[in-house]
């Protein structure tokens, strides 16, 4: 007797399921056409200042480079992703060995504070912590990255090895997911610095300082992430109300992100509550970097344990989901909610120490690495040689689950995240000098909106309510069109015009200077 024909629901479930991911080098190569295409901004703008001033050609310049390539190279060139960053790279060999960089003199030139201006910024408690053109890169690269594989994983050009992982290995959107986490980590860490150099501030006057109650920071950080939370709703009943595709096996059966990424800053108020116990001489803002690192590595550790130790491993892959009911139906989001709480922590071990401003000023003729970037360095190491301790064949033999979000998932994302924004560190130093990050001068100013594509800073800005449009858009067009069976030309169309819009959006943000309640 034939079988019936499978609606087409069950074809979307399949067809998103039970995949096994790629390897790390061809994910490596993937998502190495950010820095490449940056790298080629960067040769535009310091050899021929093409995108000052800032017009519609140059945004459609900028578009092409810092969106179009990234959907590229995940669609067209999804086989061929060195041959893209060779295209790529190659003019921008050319035009960086035959032009010469504008004059160094054509940058606005600070001119020297008066004693009063000196004496009042010396005796200014606020810490100083200015906007990096590195850091906007990085985090609205992975922006676009992942708001481009939340609908392509639904057509068939965008290759299944990149779609997330059953149980076991490596994927592209497995990294992307983790990498949200991180890059939020990152500029959550802004909070606690100003919170310690406020503590410094009242040790050095010989004032008492009372910390925030954990109470009181749990309770103010859950009344922000209500918003968060409402959304993880409204999705829920959404993607059950209108009988939505899904993978059950991604977070379970009611989970969602958007629960996990507001349950996570409640959680990390705890840790930051039990900073304040340590003693004075080890509270300082130059170990805060290693706290951090050490209590992430901690969870995930404690949490790696208990999986090993225990049958919890079994019951998340293949333990039944009725005998033990809410949590049962919940257990990928549940649990891996350990792992997404260490990426974040991670996330803020690497804020730490990049967000301050920093005082160092050397020569912008010459590049050199600096402080910082020998930081970014050391820290890339250290996590790549953990990543590798405990990955499968070497050290612990671990296997990356992404459903588990366990022990090497978690150093594999702190990793990758930490040497990605090495990667754009090094390349604005080398194309833009050594930037002075004293903070709030002109010349800073300058500087910034010089080495930042003006699109990823779009996406930088509101990422979460970006990611949220492209979450809408995502369920319009599945809803709309067949996109399982769609001819891959057409499905090119579709997701250029995808991407187009959400620029539009990032874009028209900030020309209405529109700012939301949501932010990560």
């Amino acid at each position: 007797m034939p079988q019936p024909a499978k609606t087409y629901k069950e074809r979307k479930e399949e067809f998103v399921s039970n995949h096994y991911g790629g390897s790390l080098l061809e994910i490596n190569l993937i998502t190495v056409v950010a820095p490449s295409a940056y790298i080629l901004y960067s040769v535009l703008q310091s050899r021929l200042r093409f995108f000052t001033p800032y017009g519609f050609l140059q945004f459609l310049c900028d578009f092409l480079l810092n969106t179009l390539a990234i959907l590229f190279s995940v669609t067209v060139y999804s086989s061929y992703p060195a041959l893209l960053n060779v295209l790529i790279l190659t003019p921008s060999i050319y035009i960086y060995f035959t032009q010469k960089p504008v004059p160094q003199r054509t940058l606005p030139i600070e001119t020297k504070k008066s004693k009063k201006e000196a004496t009042e910024d010396s005796a200014s408690d606020e810490l100083v912590m200015p906007k990096k053109a590195f850091l906007t890169a990085y985090r609205g690269g992975m922006m676009v990255i992942t708001c481009i594989a939340i609908l392509a994983v639904d057509f068939r050009i965008f290759p299944r090895r990149f779609a997330k992982v059953e149980n076991w290995g490596t994927s592209l959107m497995d990294l992307g997911v983790g990498s949200f986490v991180f890059s939020g980590g990152l500029v959550s860490a802004r909070a606690v610095l100003k919170e310690l150099h406020a503590f410094q501030q009242a040790q050095t006057k010989g004032v008492r300082y009372t910390p925030i109650s954990a109470a009181k920071r749990v309770s103010a950080t859950l009344r922000s992430a209500i918003p968060l939370l409402v959304l993880g709703f409204i999705r829920l009943a959404t993607v059950k109300g209108i009988d939505y595709a899904e993978h059950i096996t991604e977070y379970g059966y009611h989970w969602n992100f958007f629960f996990t990424l507001g349950l996570l800053p409640p959680f990390v108020q705890l840790f930051q509550s039990l900073l304040f116990f340590l003693p004075k001489r080890v509270l300082t803002m130059n170990r805060l970097p290693v706290l951090y690192a050490l209590s992430s590595l901690v969870v995930v550790s404690s949490y790696q344990i208990i999986l090993e130790a225990t049958d919890l491993k079994k019951f998340i892959l293949i333990g039944e989901r009725e005998l033990w009911g809410l949590i049962g139906w919940n257990k990928e989001g549940i649990f891996s909610f350990f792992g997404y709480l260490s990426i974040f922590l991670a996330g803020m071990s690497t804020g730490c120490y990049l967000l301050p401003a920093n005082q160092e000023v050397l020569s912008a003729r010459r590049f050199r690495v600096g402080t910082l970037g020998k930081k970014l360095i050391t820290w890339s190491v250290i996590w790549v040689v953990a990543f590798l301790l405990s990955y499968e064949y070497r050290g612990l033999s671990l296997e990356v689950s992404r459903r588990m979000a366990n022990l090497p998932y978690v150093l594999w994302v702190a990793a990758y995240n930490i040497c990605q924004v090495t990667a754009f560190y090094l390349i604005e130093s080398f194309f833009f000098g050594r930037i002075k990050t004293a903070g709030g001068t002109k010349q800073d100013e300058e500087r910034y909106k010089l080495a930042t594509p003006q699109v990823l800073e779009d996406f930088n800005k509101e990422g979460l309510p970006i990611f949220l449009v492209a979450n809408v858009l995502t369920g319009v067009i599945n809803l709309s069109l067949n996109t399982l069976d769609m001819p891959n030309h057409l499905a090119v169309g579709v997701l250029v015009g995808y991407v187009f819009v959400l620029t539009a959006v990032a874009t028209g943000m900030r020309a209405l200077r529109w700012r939301s309640f949501l932010h990560i």
